[in-house]
Parts: structure tokens; sequence; C-alpha cells
């Protein structure tokens, strides 16, 4: 290999360094080759870590193999254990960059800086190994980690072998990354081996040395991950694709879970045993089975899970209706009485009830656990059964003997009190360990520590409360938090119990009691009970006992909005809400920066902490209430304002670049650099503004009050005093430009500014100068200045004006005037008497050349500062610019850990996961039209005005000449502009790309001496400048030349010294997961050329994508691979291939891609970023503040997950985006807030969360991934954590852009996803163990943050549901009329209502917005969003998160929805809507409006039109949402034309006849199918509840029937059983119009008819003669159809119930064509509505309004105007 010479650092650019041809590629050092020129390699920690590899020494070499001079550690444990080579190469580069790293951070610097510090990799070894250390204590093994500290330089080396071994093993395991305690297995014998080949061991079998069981190429892969690879894979193809019940197949936890015992050690051994009963070669008989958890589908699941909760709420319910039925009006008065202290000994017994049901639970859904093996899980399943049990019947029978004893004594004489004693006895032993388990709550660390003691005699201790399992155990937080926590639930359930008490239990109970003594109820219907209102008392308190058991949630989301913002006022959020606010502090905002984003300089003595985190709080304090002036040393400091310049002027730059601002907006917002000797800090334009003139009238006001105070009024602004300086000093510069040097009239300027600077100095200006001639002086400046900045600038014209400026100030301003004489002697006066007066200046002027643009651009800040009247509040224009540069600003005020030194920041990864997603938008999907001829890039430029204006701008700068050069020339940009206002693959990669350019940036500026600083400011101006002038001149002749052209700033970059791309590249990677990159490339798919593009424009992106190779004979081999662009050779290269063990994909599809690609991440912290997120620069630069978070300890743990902040920003799209995004933005600030701190429950939610990345790698990784189950795969991540003793924080110095769905049915999906996913969860062993094994008050926080959230949404729905029902009943059944109390119950349970909706999404939302962006703005957005029916959209979720979260958890069916997130201007189809809403909200909507019709047209309390409206008008808007919102959303939804076609479109899709394979979009059949596929694969209690809740559509019928005429008050059963005969009659006449119309329809057509015509006459007649010898009424037929046809929906619904038992009969047939009927009719029903609205004018119109913002509508209607005209 030539070594080349290394080239000198260069200025400007990338690194330089070139490679000779053929050399290995490498990913980002080349560690192969040390002696390489590249910028990393300058670190002597690199090549330190590298030798401490290369230290191979005397170790026995791999026998077999040609043993190279170049080979290292790694090599030789790669050849010893049959690792692949690429798998060796990747690990070596991971390790060497990761102790480099590590190197770096130590403090102090180690004494040799290129020799590997011992202690760094043995802290490193500590934190790898840990889990396994861990695993090998909690199963009584010796961990095979020997290492005897007496060694020395052995030690190291043998300390480097078990990391990499450990690395090696992780790095090949594929799937099994997802099995931590299956890799410790593994390692654990190759460790073992590994010791055996070190200690060189002979083997007693061949007498040679010792050899690994495992050797040779991929033999790893092959003998060892292949086995348990395909056991995997076979379980997964067993679940029919994760359709079968979870229960009967073993996901990824529980072949994990396997070792968690020590049967593994006996069963799978090591060489490892292949007929083990663990492989999936094993018959299914002997073959193990589910381990540790069985997931039964059943909601019994939220009781056995959070059992705690429900008890805790059952018993308060038992003792409050106890208490409540004394009648008194306070609790404690009846408490007084014995009898109700007797009474209140029953909870005992419910407790004991409640132990044995969930005894039977647990028995009922754990059996299939107990094997031979697991004995005594059995044995403890039993007895608690029987303990339980036995418990009850004791409290049963003592409760009893005191009743009748004291029944006996007929008082509460001294025997019976004693048997009170007795029962009391016996309860304190019930509740001995609850009592114990206080104990422990109140001082948890000893807790934590029993729990950590892996002693024998624990476990028996511990055996009968709890399975003994590996997670879970020491969860308990610390003191502190556990105070928090607790007075914050103890607050929230004190809240509940008392609104309970008082106004849900008291009130129901007089109102019940009233219904009890009412004993003759005339019944209007056959009852089977007669004479009893029991069915009216439990009908009366279903609503309210489930309003009960959910309104907890709603007193949790009260008083976590109160406390989360209180948290949000103290961490100082929202203090900067918008520009005029910044401007206040601007000044301490430069301070701030400084303080926060710039190393301190480390002094040599380390400090105290303490001491050093007061003295940094002391400092805060000052920068954020501009104490003492922090201000005043950035300008005493020339240099502090000269980096923060670089660093503000970069960030306006990105904006520029990203087009918020225009060219000239970045001039006013920009930081000049210092020129011109002007002698104070220049602050941006927008700043200045108006300051000047404000001066000059402070100046004439005070004429004649001294310098002083006049001075002090202007000091009294900063700003001010600096405009002032900078105006004074400029004009000083500008007049001795323009007027010669070396002429007179030169230096009599220069003697003028003199004299002046002496007037100032001695306080006499005010004395010696009038005031008042300063507006005229004035007013000559600036058209002195306008005549520069023309273009042809007139000389004669200029003279004028500088001869009037020297009569004025010479002449008129000194309020002495003074004669020729003494004005030549001073200077001020020519003194050749041979030129005339009037001749001053004109031989003396040069105007300065037009190309030099830095003199025009100062003097363009001149101009300004003369002349701006306005106040610049609205600079910058673009809200987005503005709301960034307030969060930036303001975050810099907030509480965040000083920077490093790039140098010894953490390193860091992103990672993306990316599937087939848009990459960039091409560019007819912009100009392609949908059918109102609206394309997306109109869309865009509409929504997106102000930013399509400065691309525009941006583009003619660049040489565009006229806009149709943006489809050709200019394509690309276009493309780009529209992508990055999409949710696309490159708008993330530009947005963690920031990173990168941050880094350099921050790198640049640490190790910049003042002189760098200084010099660069100055250069960074000339350089942008000089190369804008020559590239624009040479394009165009015909250009405005500098003093007209609006420049642009250059970046830092500019200045880069090339260290700089070292630093990034050490410290940075992106790693996009792109899956199917491999096949897109081989098809020639556009995206695989976009990608390519990406790599190309960004240095630091790297590709992983999977490589699919067919070798013929369906064998196929499947390759992890990385590939990274070259910038050298100009190419992509491909770095790594690692083979996997099989097909990538075998659980959810997003966590294996992201577990494929984690191999190729580096660095300490790794950052989930999903494929629509965005960041932005300013935010980039506080990435390394947040790190050093890793740092610190919260609680009782250091973090190992960092939450951060995201702003949603597709706020602005639609009205629905908006909703979207104001209820996301509370949940992701807001809500996590408070789950962090004070609950300690925050998890983890597919946010840009950060990881503790080596912590992860050997906990089973970032994500869970078994099929199904985990399908909300983030969340698993977070409870993975915090039952493995990890701890996740929440930080809001930080923040990510986040893109949401915009559409109603995008968000449908995605909130059903969502739902089906919290569904699962309920299933899951992680919630299960997160409710048993953390303490009751966070086990609370856990429950209503995730699951229960859903569950109480649902709770709500059943609450009207039951509300309805009952009020339906009564109304029926004739019972209302009797009672008169029922008003008052029906408009409580709706206020009820309306507060649940309200306070659920509402309250949090307002509570936000508030603290950041202030009250009134937050009241007035609320109002705004009820205008445009917010309330609407929020029940029309409501009703999606029921029904999916309902099924799931009946009937499974949770799957991955793709929601696609384009933009929404398409008008969605009535067929289309109706497919993806009639089940989970059309058809409930019709049933409960139905009821609302029928208990209007039965009930007497209806009569009263006020009270219907009142008891009925929250369930008659749920009506309403349920129906309407899909076409209140709908893009064009009430056009009375689409309508129409919608309709047709509907019928064709309805009666469409196709084949088999018939998508569900064209064919109503195979949708229909496709609706019920859940029942295919839902269990027997499943179908049994399913058939359960059908039956009540039969209800209808029963009550309706004796309301009607014909029955003539008969109250007989015979009078239901007879009204079968009508629905007979009506199935009979269907069947015989279908048979007449197959048989004759077609050919003999005259035959139909007379079919057709016959079955009229008979029903006709039959009516006519019923109505003349019956009491029948013509209104019968219309209530008889309210009757009957629910009882035939439900017959349909319980038919697919039994489908497996009707689809071969004749019956089937008939089933299908009456479903069809039924969804016609629906279809109708919901059409009218809609079709009425389209009919009526203006409608459309308003919808536009109430969906798009101001500008689209306004657009929508030009170009429909427009394309009017044109088609005329």
């Amino acid at each position: 290999m030539n070594l080349r010479q290394r080239p000198q650092a260069t200025r400007g650019g990338g690194p330089t360094y070139a490679r000779p041809e053929m050399q290995e590629p490498f990913n980002i050092i080349p560690i192969h080759n040390l002696l390489a020129d590249h910028p990393s390699l300058r670190y002597p920690e690199v090549r330190a870590a590298a030798a401490a590899l290369r230290a191979v020494g005397d170790l026995r070499k791999p026998p077999f193999v040609q043993w190279r001079n170049d080979y290292d550690l790694m090599n030789w444990l790669g050849l010893f254990f049959g690792f692949q080579d690429d798998n060796v190469r990747n690990q070596r580069e991971h390790l060497v960059l990761h102790l480099a790293n590590s190197q770096m951070r130590l403090q102090p610097p180690p004494n040799l800086a290129d020799v590997l510090e011992p202690g760094v990799l043995r802290r490193f070894r500590r934190k790898l190994l840990e889990n396994y250390k861990s695993w090998c204590s909690y199963l009584g093994r010796r961990s095979n980690i020997i290492i005897h500290r007496r060694r020395g330089g052995d030690d190291v080396r043998r300390e480097l072998l078990y990391v990499a071994l450990y690395l090696l093993v992780w790095g090949e395991s594929g799937n099994l990354r997802f099995v931590p305690e299956c890799i410790c297995y593994i390692f654990h014998h190759m460790a073992m081996e590994l010791n055996q080949v070190l200690d060189d061991d002979i083997d007693p079998e061949t007498g040679r040395p010792f050899l690994p069981t495992v050797s040779g190429d991929r033999a790893f892969l092959r003998s060892v991950i292949v086995p348990i690879y395909n056991t995997i894979k076979e379980e997964v193809e067993d679940s029919r694709n994760g359709t079968r019940p979870h229960s009967a197949w073993r996901n990824y936890d529980d072949i994990n879970e396997y070792f968690w015992s020590r049967r593994c050690f006996k069963s799978l051994k090591w060489p490892i045993n292949y007929s083990s009963n663990f492989f999936s070669t094993a018959p299914k008989e002997i073959r193990v089975g589910k381990t540790g958890f069985v997931e039964q589908r059943s909601f019994w699941n939220l009781f056995r899970s959070f059992d705690k909760l429900w008890v805790l709420l059952f018993l308060f319910l038992q003792a409050a209706l106890i208490v409540a039925w004394e009648g008194k009006e306070y609790p404690w008065q009846a408490l007084e009485s014995r009898d109700v202290q007797v009474r209140l000994l029953t909870v005992f017994i419910t407790w004991g009830g409640l132990r044995v049901l969930q005894a039977v639970l647990d028995a009922g859904t754990q059996y299939s656990l107990v094997t031979k093996e697991t004995l005594s899980l059995g044995i403890r399943m039993v007895l608690k059964g029987i303990v339980a049990t036995t418990w009850t019947i004791i409290f049963s029978v003592f409760y009893a003997r005191i009743w009748a004893q004291k029944n006996s004594d007929g008082r509460w004489s001294g025997e019976a009190n004693k048997r009170i004693v007795d029962f009391l006895w016996t309860a304190l032993v019930f509740i001995v360990p609850e009592l114990l388990a206080l104990v422990l709550f109140i001082v948890p660390w000893v807790r934590n520590f029993i729990e950590e003691l892996n002693w024998n005699a624990i476990y028996v201790f511990t055996w009968w409360f709890h399975t003994r399992i590996f997670v879970g155990r020491a969860l308990r937080e610390g003191l502190v938090n556990n105070v928090k926590y607790t007075m914050f639930w103890i607050i929230v359930l004190a809240s509940k119990f008392a609104f309970s008490y008082f106004l849900q239990i008291k009130p129901l109970v007089n109102t019940t009691k009233t219904l009890m003594k009412i004993k003759d109820v005339q019944y209007k219907m056959h009852v089977f009970f007669d004479g009893t209102n029991i069915i009216a008392v439990v009908l009366l308190w279903i609503p309210v006992i489930l309003i009960y058991l959910m309104d907890l949630q709603i007193w949790y989301a009260i008083f976590s909005s109160f406390i989360g913002a209180t948290i949000g006022l103290f961490s100082h959020l929202g203090e900067i809400r918008n520009i005029k606010q910044l401007r206040l502090r601007f000044q301490f905002f430069a301070s701030a920066l400084q303080f926060n984003l710039m190393p301190e300089e480390q002094s040599l003595s380390p400090e105290l902490t303490m001491v050093k985190k007061l003295r940094d709080a002391m400092h805060r304090l000052k920068l954020r209430y501009g104490l003492g002036q922090a201000y005043k040393k950035t300008e005493s400091s020339q240099i502090e304002a000269t980096r923060f310049a670089l660093i503000w002027n970069e960030i306006m730059t990105t904006f520029r670049e990203e087009d918020l601002i225009s060219d000239r907006e970045l001039e006013l917002l920009e930081l000049p650099p210092n020129c011109w000797h002007i002698r104070v800090i220049r602050w941006p334009c927008f700043l200045l503004a108006n300051e000047l003139l404000l001066a000059l009238s402070q100046a004439k006001e005070l004429a004649e009050e001294p310098d002083q105070l006049l001075w002090l009024r202007i000091c009294k602004s900063e700003y001010r005093r600096c405009a002032v300086i900078e105006a004074y000093d400029s004009i000083r510069y500008l007049l001795l430009v323009v007027v010669k040097f070396g002429t007179e009239e030169n230096s009599i300027i220069a003697n003028l500014f003199r004299e002046i600077d002496q007037c100032i100095e001695t306080q006499k200006f005010m004395v010696t100068y009038k005031m008042s001639l300063l507006p005229q002086i004035h007013a000559k400046l600036i058209s002195l200045i306008d005549l520069l900045l023309q273009l042809d600038k007139d000389t004669s014209k200029t003279v004028d004006i500088l001869q009037a400026l020297y009569e004025l100030s010479v002449r008129e301003f000194p309020r002495v005037k003074k004669s020729m004489e003494t004005l030549r002697q001073e200077g001020l006066a020519t003194r050749s008497r041979s030129t005339e007066e009037g001749l001053l200046f004109e031989n003396a002027i040069q105007f300065p050349h037009d190309d030099d643009a830095t003199f025009f651009r100062h003097l363009r800040r001149l101009y300004t500062i003369l002349t701006s009247r306005d106040s610049m509040h609205n600079v910058p224009v673009n809200i987005e610019a503005r709301r960034r540069i307030a969060f930036f600003s303001n975050s810099l005020f907030m509480n965040m850990p000083r920077a490093p030194y790039a140098e010894k920041m953490m390193a860091f990864s992103v990672l993306t996961p990316y599937y087939d997603e848009e990459v960039l938008y091409g560019k007819e999907a912009l100009r392609g039209e949908n059918e109102d001829g609206i394309s997306t890039l109109f869309y865009l430029q509409k929504i997106y005005e102000g930013e399509w204006t400065n691309f525009l701008e941006r583009m003619k700068r660049e040489g565009m000449e006229n806009d149709d050069e943006l489809f050709t020339t200019k394509v690309k940009d276009l493309r780009s502009w529209a992508s990055y206002r999409g949710q696309t693959l490159s708008r993330t990669v530009r947005g963690m790309m920031y990173y990168y350019r941050a880094l350099k940036m921050l790198a640049f500026l640490d190790s910049a001496s003042e002189m760098d600083v200084r010099d660069g400011s100055q250069q960074i101006a000339s350089h942008d400048l000089m190369n804008q002038n020559n590239s624009l001149n040479g394009v165009q002749s015909g250009l405005q030349p500098a003093s007209q052209k609006l420049g642009r700033t250059a970046s830092v970059a500019y200045l880069f010294k090339g260290h700089e791309h070292g630093i990034a590249l050490l410290k940075f990677t992106y790693v996009v997961a792109c899956q199917l990159y491999g096949q897109h490339k081989a098809k020639g798919d556009h995206r695989a050329e976009e990608i390519l593009l990406l790599m190309k424009n960004n240095e630091a992106l790297r590709v992983a994508y999977v490589d699919e190779v067919n070798l013929g004979r369906d064998e196929v081999e499947y390759y992890s691979v990385l590939v990274k662009y070259d910038q050298q050779i100009q190419r992509e290269v491909e770095i790594y291939r690692i083979m996997l063990p099989g097909p990538l994909k075998l659980g959810e599809g997003k966590p294996e891609n992201q577990n494929h690609a984690i191999i190729f991440t580096r660095g300490d912290a790794l950052q989930t970023i999903d494929m629509n997120q965005d960041n932005y620069f300013e935010e980039a630069l506080k990435m390394r503040n947040l790190l050093e978070e890793f740092q610190n300890f919260y609680g009782i743990r250091k973090p190992t997950i960092l939450g951060v902040r995201e702003n949603i920003f597709t706020g602005s799209v639609s009205s629905l985006a908006w909703f979207m995004s104001a209820q996301e933005m509370s949940f992701v600030t807001l809500n996590q807030r408070v789950l962090a701190n004070p609950l300690k429950v925050r998890m983890h939610y597919g946010h840009p969360d950060v990881f503790d990345r080596f912590w992860f790698l050997s906990r089973g990784g970032i994500s869970k991934a078994s099929k199904v189950i985990n399908i909300s795969e983030d969340i698993f991540a977070g409870f993975n954590c915090t039952l493995r003793g990890g701890n996740v924080t929440h930080h809001e110095y930080i923040q990510v852009g986040k893109g949401r769905d915009v559409g109603l049915n995008q968000i449908s999906m995605f909130e059903a996803k969502v739902a089906s996913g919290s569904g699962e969860q309920v299933l899951s062993r992680d919630v299960y163990r997160l409710g048993h094994r953390l303490d009751f008050f966070r086990m609370l926080s856990v429950f209503y943050s995730t699951v229960g959230f859903y569950f109480n949404t649902m709770l709500v729905v059943l609450t009207v549901y039951s509300f309805l029902w009952g009020r339906l009943f009564l109304a029926l059944s004739g019972v209302e009329n009797g009672t008169s109390n029922n008003k008052a119950v029906g408009v409580m349970l709706n206020q009820q209502f309306i507060i649940q909706l309200g306070l659920f999404t509402a309250l949090p939302m307002i509570v936000e917005n508030s603290l950041e962006q202030g009250f009134l703005t937050a009241v007035w957005d609320f109002l705004t969003m009820q205008l445009q029916l917010a309330s609407v959209f929020y029940t029309f979720s409501m009703g999606t998160r029921t029904h999916f979260f309902g099924r799931t958890i009946l009937h499974g069916g949770a799957k991955y929805r793709a929601t696609g997130r384009g933009f929404v201007v398409q008008h969605k189809s009535f067929a289309e809507n109706y497919r993806l809403y009639s089940r989970s909200h059309f058809v409930k909507a019709i049933e409960l409006g139905i009821i609302l019709v029928v208990y209007a047209a039965h009930s007497d309390v209806a009569r009263g039109t006020f009270v219907y409206i009142a008891m009925t008008i929250s369930s008659w808007f749920l009506v309403v949402s349920w129906m309407l919102a899909p076409f209140i959303f709908n893009p064009s939804g009430f056009d009375w034309l689409k309508t129409v076609y919608d309709f047709d479109d509907f019928m064709n899709w309805l009666w469409y006849s196709g084949g088999v394979f018939t998508k569900a979009e064209l064919s109503w059949e195979t949708w229909w199918y496709e609706e019920q596929d859940h029942l295919r694969t839902t269990g027997l209690w499943g179908k049994l509840l399913e058939i359960i809740l059908d039956l009540r559509f039969f209800f209808f019928q029963y009550g309706v029937v004796y309301q009607l005429g014909i029955t003539g008050g008969n109250k007989s059963i015979a009078v239901y059983l007879l009204s079968w005969i009508y629905m007979v009659v009506a199935v009979g006449i269907y069947i015989t119009i279908a048979w007449a119309q197959n048989k004759y329809a077609a050919k003999e057509h005259i035959y139909y008819r007379l079919v057709q015509l016959s079955v009229i006459m008979v029903m006709v007649l039959f009516i006519v003669l019923l109505m003349e010898f019956t009491k029948f009424k013509f209104l019968d037929i219309v209530s008889s159809l309210l009757a009957f046809i629910p009882t035939g929906w439900g017959i349909i619904l319980i038919a697919q119930v039994l489908r497996p038992f009707l689809q071969t009969t004749v019956v089937w047939d008939t089933v299908v064509s009456l479903a069809r009927l039924y969804d016609l009719l629906f279809g109708v029903t919901v059409l009218a509505p809609v079709a009425l609205l389209s009919w009526l004018p203006g409608f459309q119109s308003m919808q536009t309004r109430i969906l798009f913002n101001e500008a689209f509508s306004r657009g929508l209607q030009i170009s429909r105007i427009l394309t009017g005209k044109k088609s005329n």
C-alpha cells in the first residue's frame, strides 16, 4: 500500500483525504490501515484502542488456518469460534470507536494518550455484561468472566476478549437479539470455552490442546443460531400469521423465558443438544410449551392484572352503600351506629370473594404452564383457591355469629361485642401480608435490597405471593419520589371518593328506596316476576356504577393537567412565547447561549460538585432575570459577541435554506460582523428598529438639559444606546469613504467628528450644539444614502447634499456662530482662497465600486436603522419561524446540563426504520390533479404561501429567469421543496443530518482561537459576497449590482480546518434501515435512486438493508448489508455483509427492521426516529447537553431512556390535522411530563427518545417484536425498561418535529391501530407484571396512562348504551310512569356524560396551551376549535377507540394498519367511508337513534319536549357525530353532484357479483366476509359473549309488540310468540320474490311481474282485513317496522357467529342476501341526511371553510373560477 504524505489542513470544504485504489472499504474509520490519512485517525485515543486489539502476543494461534501478521484479537476470536468475517470487521470498528470515545471523555485525561486506559475497558465490560452477571447470579451459576487483578497486561487482553466475544455473539444473533437471556446462555458457554483456550487446557478426549466445540466458516451461525432461530420460525408458522390464540404457540418472550430456569442447562446442554424438547423438531406432545405466562383473550385480564385497583373500588362501593343507606347527612354521623359498623365488616367477605375470583382466574388462564417440571406452580394455584375460599367461609360464619348473638340478646351485649372483636382479630390475620407490604413501601430500599438477593430462603418466603421471575425485581423508587407520587394519588382518590359518595351513591340510594316502596306496578307487557321493581332499580344503578368505575380517569386527567402545568411553570416553559418577548430578553439570550452551548473552561482542580452546581444555578438565575446585567460582559469581550453571532447567523442561514424567511428578513435578523470601526455590538436590525428616531425625539425634548440626563435616558434601552452609537460611527465611516482620502474636505469631516467627540467626552454636547437641527441633518443623511443605493449615482446631487450637510453641521448646528477665520483655524473650512466656497466637495467624491457587496450590505443596514419607523414586530412573518425562534430562545433559559467539549461528548447514533414510503415527491405526483383540478403542488403553495414566495426568490437568486424553469432545470429543487413539507424520508434525513452540521460547527468553535473567530466572521462576510458576485456577474450581465441585491450569509463551514469532520464522524452516525432497498435497486425503483441521492448528499448517512440471494433449488440466503456513498470514487460501496439465519420478518415488521440494523449503529446513545419526523438545526445544537443527562441521577437511578419533547408540524394542513396535533401536543408534552415526574411511569411511545444503547443492547433491544401481541412495539420497550430496573425521564428543552395523519380516514386507521395495540397490551405479560410488581400507586399510574384510558373510553360509551337501553325498558314496560324521581336521575347522568367528554379531551389541551401560549390564546384556540366542530371529531374518535379496543380484547384481529401519510385534498367516496365506518360507527349510531325514537314515541316523560331534550341531547349529539363526521371532514363532502355519484358507486359496489378473488373495494360480499374475520379466530368465550350481546336486538320486538293497537292490551306471552309470524312471513315474501327473480326475471319477465303483483295484492288485502276486524291501527305498521328490523339484524349477527355450522346449509344464502339488504338500508339511512345537506345551498362552502384554513379556502375558490373560465 502506498503511503502518502499527510496533506496540510485546509480551510473550507470537507476533508480532503484521498484513498489509494482497491483499498478495503470502511464505515467510519479505516482501522485496517492506521496510517491512512483520515481526520479521525489524528486522535491518539483511536490508535490506542486499535493497538490494544493488536496485542495478540503469545496467545495460542488457531489451528488449520494461516495466521497473518495484521490479525488482531477480533480475528483470533473469529477464527476460533467460527464468526463471519464481516461480523468481525463490524464489531472491531464498533469496539474501537467506543473505547476511543470513552477514553476521550476521561477527566482528567490519562498521562499516555496513545495507550488504552484499563479503567475505560473495565467500566465498559461491567456495563455490557451487567445483565449476564445478574442472570448468572439469578440462576445460581458462577459467571465465566474470570479476571485476576494481578496479571497486568494479560488482564486487559482477557477483558478485551470477553467484551469482544459478547459483541460478536450479539452481532451475529439476528432475530435472537430479541431473546437476551438466550444470548446470555450462549455467551456463558462460549466464555467457558474461551477460558479453556486461554488457560491452555488439554481436551480429555483427544489429549490435545482444547478447541471450542464450534469452529470453522460460519460455524457459529449454522450450529448455534440457526437451530434456535428455526424453532422461533416454526412457532410463528404454527400461529398462522398470529391469528391463532396466543396460548397455542411460543412467541419471542416464551423462548426467552425458557432461559430463566435452570432446566435450560439440563435440557439444552453445551454443545447444544439438538434432540432437546426445546426445539421445534421435538414432537408437539413432549415439546416445551408456553413459559412464564399464557396470554388468554378475555376482559378478565383487566381484573387479573390490576386486581388491587378493582378490589379498592368494589370495597369502597360496598362500604359507601352501607353508610348511605342509613340516610344520614354525613357519613360520620351514620358511622356512630353500631349496626352500620358491623355491616361494614361484610367488606371482608367481599374481599375474600374477590380473592377466590382472582385464584380461579389465575388457574383458568395459566393452567397450561403446569408441567412435570413446574408442579409447584400447580400446587400453588390450587392452594390459593382453597385458602381464599376458606377465608370467605370463615368471615361469613363469624359475621353470622355476631348477628345471631345480637338477635338473641336483643341488643349489643358484651357477648355480641366480644364476637365483633373476634372477627376483627381474624381480619387482622387476613391483612398481615398487606401490612407487611405497607411497611416495605415506606422503606423502599429494604425491599429493593431483599429482592436483589438471590437467596433460596427468600424464594421460599415469597413463593406464595408470586412466581419467581428474572425481571420485575427491585423496582421500588427512592423515598422522595415515593412521597411525591403517593401524595398525588391520595389527593386524586380522596376527590374521587368524596364526589362518588355525595353526588352519585347518596342521591341514588334515596331514589332506590322510593322505587322499592312502590308495590303494585302496572306493567305494559308480559313480565315473568310481577309486582316488584327490582329490574327498574338494576337499570337505574348500572350506568351509575359504570360511571363510578370510570370517573377516576377524569380525576386523574384534571389533577395531572394542573400538576403538569405547575411543573412546566417551574421548568420555565413558555416564558418567551413570541418575538416581542424575545426582544426584551435578547441581550440575556446571547449570554444564555454562551453559557449553555459553549463548554466551560476546565479548571485544573476539579471543583466540588455541590459548589459548582450552586454556582451554575446562581448564574442561570442572573441570566433569566437580567440580574447583574450579564450582557455587559458580552460587549466588553468582543470575542463572545462574535461567537454568538456565528451561531445565531448559522441558525438564520438554515432558516433561509428552508425558505422560512426571505432574503430581506435574513438581513434584518442576522448579526453582522464588526467593521466600519463600530464600537458596540451590532444587534440584529429587527431589534434596533425605530430606536434611533426615539433617541432623536428625546434629544429634542431634553435640548436644555445636561448631557448626562439625555444619555441616561438613551441608555435605559440597551438597543437605543447601540443604535445611536452604531449610527454615529457608521455615518463617520461612510462620509470618510465617500469623500476622497487626502482631500481637504476629508480632513474637514475628520476634524468635525473629532470636535463632536471632544464635546461628548467633556459632556458639553448639549451646551455646544442645537438639538432642534438634528431632524434636518437626519433627513439629509437619509437622502445621501438613498442616492448611494441607486444604480446611477448622480454626482451633482451628491455634492448638493454634502454641501447642505456641511452648512447644517458646521454653520447652523453650533449654538455659537463661528467666523470664517475661526473655522479655518479649527480645520473646519477650506484654506485656499482661490477655491470659491460653493465648489466644496465637487472634486472630492469617490463612489464605492458597485461590486463591493459588503459595503452595500452595511449601507442598507445603516439605512434601515435611520429610517425604520415601525417596530418590526412581524419579523419574521412566517409563524413556524417565529415559533422555532421563540422555543429555542426560551429553552436556553431552562435548566439543562452544561455542554462538554465536542471531543468529550457522548457519541450517539440515530436509527430510522423505513419500508417503502415516499422518499421524494415525483414531478408527476406534484402536478397531477384530483377530480377538482387541485394538484398537490397547488395545495402546498396555498398552505405554505410565504415559503413558496421565499423559494421562488431563492431560485431567482440562483439564476432562474422564469417560473417555467421549475419543471426543467430546477426540478430537483422543486421536488425537494415539496418533499420537505410532506412526511417523506428526505425531510427526516435532512433534519437528522443537522446533528452532523451542528457537531462540526461546535467542534470548530470549541477549538477555535480568538483570532480564528474574529477573522473568521469577517471572512465569512466577504467570502460569501465575493462568491455571490462572481457567480452572478458571470451568468448574466444584466443583473442588478450588489447595491440592489440582498445578500445571503455564508456558512461557518467555510472556516473549518479539517479536524471537525473527524470529530463529527466519531460522535455521530445516522443509519436508515431501508429493508427493501435491495429489491428496489433490482427493480430499478425510483426510490432506490432517491435514497442513493440522499447518501451522496449526506456524508454521515448509512443505509442498512436486507439482501436476498437466490442460490437456486428454492434456497435463499439472507444478509444484513450496510452501504455508504464513497465521495472519492463517486459511487455506492458495500461496507459489511452479514449473513442472517433466515428471513428477517418473523414478528412485527418495524421492530424486526430496527433490530437488523441496530448492529451498525455506534456510540453510547441511540435516538429512535420514525419516518415521519423532522429536526431543526438550532435544536441539534443542544444534543450534547441532552446526552449529559445520562450522567445525572433521577431518583435512585441514572436514566436509561431520555424522553424528548415533540412538535407536531402537520397542524397547519387542515382543521382535522390541527385537532389531532392539539390532542397529541398535550399528550407528548403535559402528559409525558407528569408521567416522568412525579409518577415515574413514563414509558416509550415511538417518540424521538434517546436510549442508553449498551444498556438496551444486552436486554433485548429497543422494541419487542412478537407477532400481534407487540403490535404497539414501542411501548413494550418502555415496559421492558421499567421491569428490568431502568429509568425513563422527560426533557423539554429540546424538541424534534413529528408528523401526524391529516385525513379522517388516516386518523381513524391510526386510532384503530393504537386501540387494537392497547387491547393486545391488556393480554400481555408485561402489563400483568407491571400491575403486580410495582407498588400500588405506580400501578395506578400505569393503568390510567396506558390500557385504562382505552378501557374507560369504552366505559363512557357503554354508559350511554346502558342508560338508553334502561330508559327504553322503563318506558316500554310502563315502570317509568310510576316513578317521579326519574327526571332528576336522567338529567344528572346526562350532565355527567357531557362533563366526561369535555374533560377527557379538552382540559389537558387548554392547560398546556395556556402554559405555552398564554391563557387568552388558549381560550381563543379552544373556541375556534369548537366552531370548526372539534367536538364532533373527538366524539367520533372515541367511537373508533371503543370499537377496536373492545373487539381486540374479545376476538383479536389486531393488525398493523398502514395509514399512508399523504395530503388530504381528495374526496373519499361514500362506499369507502361505509366500508371503514359502518360497523364501528354507523350501525351503532343507527341503533342508538332507533332507541331514542322509540323512547320518544312510548315514554310519558318524553312528552314534555324540554325534559326529552335535556335527557337525550348528548345522546343525539353522539348519534349525529358518529353518522356525519366522515362527511363533514371529507373534502367536498356536501357537493350535490358528488353525493349523487357516490350513491351510484355505492349501489354498484353493493350489487357487484365478482369472482372469488375480488377485492373488498370492489365487491360488497368480499368486504362482508372480511369484516367478520375476527369471528373465525375468536375462541368459544368470544363467540358466546358475541351472541349474548346480539340478543339485545330482540328486545325491541318484545317491548314494542305489547304497545301495538292490535294486541288490545293483552299481556300474555303468546302475543310475543305470535309476533314471530310477522318475521317468518317477511322472510317468506323476500324468498318468494328472490326465487321468482332468479327463475323468471331474465327470460319470462311477465311471470316475475305477476308474482310481484300477487304478493302486493295479498299484503294489501291482509292489512285491510286486519284494520276491519281487529284493533289494528295504521301507525302499527311504522311501529312494527321499528320493532322487527332490529330483530332481523340480531338474527344476521348471530348467524355470522354460527357461520361454521350454517355455511354448508341452504339457510346461508338467505342470510347473505338479507345482510346485503340491511347494508343497503343502513347506507341509505346514513346518506339521506348527507344528501339533504348537499342539496341545501351554502353548505359546501361552509364545510370547506371548516375543513381547510383561510388561505386554502380562498385559493380553492379562485381555482374554481379559473377552471370555469377556461372551460368556457
